[in-house]
C-alpha cells in the first residue's frame, strides 16, 4: 500500500486524539465542565441522526451499552435529550429537547470560536480551502458506504 495512505490515517487519527484531547483541556466554558466529552460527542451524535437508537449510539461511540445507558441516563436527567416511543414499543429512538438543541449551538459556537482561532492564527487560506475540499470528498465516500 501507497505510504502515504498509511501516513495520512495516521495523521487524522492523531489529530483526532490529540486535538480532541487539547481541546477539552483549552475551552474554559462551564459547558465543558458540566457535561463530559462523551456526553458532549453523544449530544452530537444525536444532533447529527436527528432520532437514534441506545444501540446505534453504541456502535457510533465504540463503546458497550451499558457506557450508553449511563451516559443517557445523565442526559435525561439534565432533559436535553428525550424518548421518543415509535410503533414498535421495544423501539426507543433518542432525539434532543429544546433545551439540547441550545446547548448544541452554544458548544457549536465555543468549538467554532476556538478552532478557528487556531486556524486563522496557523493556517493560509489556500490550505483551509484544500483541507474542506479533501474532508467534503471524503465526508462524501464514508456517507456512500452507509455509515
Amino acid at each position: 500500500m501507497d505510504t502515504r495512505i498509511n501516513e495520512a490515517v495516521d495523521l487524522f487519527q492523531e489529530v483526532l486524539i490529540y486535538g480532541t484531547e487539547r481541546v477539552i483541556k483549552s475551552v474554559d466554558h462551564p459547558l465543558w465542565r458540566e457535561y463530559s466529552p462523551e456526553q458532549i460527542q453523544m449530544l452530537k451524535l444525536i444532533d447529527k441522526e436527528t432520532q437514534v437508537t441506545s444501540t446505534r449510539l453504541a456502535v457510533l461511540q465504540a463503546v458497550h451499552k451499558s457506557a450508553i445507558s449511563s451516559r443517557i441516563k445523565k442526559l435525561l436527567q439534565k432533559e436535553v435529550i428525550q424518548v421518543v416511543q415509535t410503533t414498535d414499543r421495544r423501539e426507543k429512538l433518542l432525539e434532543l429537547t429544546t433545551k439540547g438543541q441550545a446547548l448544541i449551538l452554544e458548544l457549536d459556537q465555543v468549538l467554532t470560536d476556538y478552532i478557528g482561532k487556531l486556524m486563522s492564527e496557523n493556517i493560509a487560506d489556500e490550505e483551509i480551502d484544500q483541507f474542506l475540499t479533501i474532508f467534503r470528498k471524503l465526508k462524501k465516500i464514508i456517507k456512500m458506504d452507509g455509515v
